[in-house]
């Protein structure tokens, strides 16, 4: 097997995941065994697609084989008749899985995925087990990557999921598809979770991807059917705006070798049209409304970068008081480090440090602050403390493009010496 057959297979399984988990919950109504099934289904995938090529539907084949393997589990354990042999349920699917899926499937497995989105939101859940459980039943984020979004360390990320998924087996939650009242309820966790879930494939927490493109798409795919769901609600509205103009720069954002290219070196003709238009359009629609919210706020940010042909038009002024307002309608540490950036080019490297100093002890753990930290320092030639700060960041980049950036900006530290 070549190394892009395995790239290929890998990408196909993760963006298969929310599908086939979604269906195969619908047909068992259990969360674990829904997710086993999908993992042994994606286990025979690697066994057998590199010998006998992959099947014309993945999907299809996913969520069949997964079916069988839960049922002879089930079967299994009940001392009943095993199905067939693994071989026998996977030799020959290409002339029945497309009619087995649609029985399995009646009404379109694409759209269970915000069926499973919803449950796993439900209010008997506190707001950060739903998100977390969300991330990954529906993603299949790993506990590491959805710590690293949280913030929080694996071990607490681990029982958080852990107590999600027995308070959602002893509560007697529905698998059902909630109706209108209880989707309106649950919308702002699900929000959450479609914007974490496009945040960990746009800038990965881990693996050898920087940019993991099938999980920005998926986010992408959710975010227009709930836009569905809501027409014309600003905030979704402004959560698909965002995902649409910052998944516009995926072509210009590596460069040579994988390198991070940052955004004020972007080759800016590489960068999307036609998703920054759709976006550009729906910021505009949502803000018409005149009910601002977080995303349409980010959303506005990220369209004052689009519309700068060159990356000395930035609207600096407009970024800053974009952020200001973010700040206040969303107090965090991260949105006042990402508004660093804009004092820094409005009021200099000095100002910016100032800006950023005290958020140390919330973001000590967190890559950004500190490669932040190293940029502003360096550009003070303060060249020891901007060494320390690279140095921090660099044990925490998560992916090899992050390390090779990080060790690109210590390397041009040393010779400004």
């Amino acid at each position: 097997m070549t190394d892009a057959d395995t790239a290929w297979i890998a990408t196909t399984l993760t963006a298969s995941r929310p599908r086939a988990v979604a269906a195969l919950l619908r047909y068992f109504r259990e969360l674990d065994t829904a997710e086993e099934a999908f993992q042994e289904a994606s286990l025979r995938a690697l066994r057998h697609w590199p010998e006998s090529g992959p099947p014309r539907d993945p999907l299809a084949w996913l969520i069949f084989v997964g079916r069988n393997a839960a049922l002879d589990e089930v079967r299994r354990r009940g001392q009943h008749e095993p199905l067939p042999e693994d071989d026998a349920l996977v030799s020959d699917l290409d002339d029945t899985e497309a009619a087995l899926v649609e029985q399995l499937d009646q009404a379109h497995y694409r759209d269970d995925v915000l069926r499973l989105l919803f449950v796993c939101c439900h209010p008997e859940l506190p707001l950060t087990q739903q998100i977390a459980l969300a991330l990954r039943i529906v993603s299949g984020l790993s506990v590491r990557e959805i710590a690293r979004a949280f913030l929080v360390g694996e071990s607490a990320m681990e029982q958080r999921i852990t107590r999600a998924k027995k308070r959602v087996a002893t509560a007697g939650i529905p698998f059902d598809t909630p109706g209108r009242r209880e989707r309106d309820e649950r919308l702002a966790a699900v929000c959450t979770t479609v914007y974490l879930l496009f945040n960990e494939g746009y800038s990965a927490s881990g693996g050898e991807e920087h940019v993991r493109a099938a999980l920005c798409e998926e986010a992408i795919r959710l975010a227009r059917l709930l836009l569905e769901l809501f027409p014309g609600e600003p905030e979704l509205m402004g959560l698909l705006a965002l995902l649409l103009l910052q998944h516009a720069r995926a072509d210009a954002r590596l460069g040579t070798g994988g390198m991070v290219v940052l955004l004020e070196d972007q080759d800016r003709a590489r960068w999307n049209r036609a998703l920054i238009d759709e976006g550009l359009a729906l910021v505009e629609g949502a803000l018409r409304q005149r009910k601002p919210g977080p995303y349409q706020l980010q959303a506005a940010i990220a369209a004052t970068h689009a519309q700068a042909a060159r990356a000395e038009d930035t609207d600096w002024a407009e970024i800053d008081r974009l952020y200001a307002a973010l700040e206040t309608l969303q107090p965090s540490p991260v949105v006042t480090l990402n508004r660093a950036v804009a004092v820094h080019k409005l009021h200099g490297p000095q100002t910016a440090l100032a800006l950023t100093e005290p958020l140390a002890g919330a973001l000590d753990g967190y890559f950004h602050f500190h490669g932040l930290q190293g940029a502003l320092l360096m550009q003070l030639e303060r060249a020891d403390e901007a060494r320390a700060a690279f140095a921090r960041a660099l044990g925490m980049a998560r992916t090899a493009a992050e390390a090779a950036h990080i060790r690109a900006m210590l390397d041009r530290l040393g010779t400004t010496n």
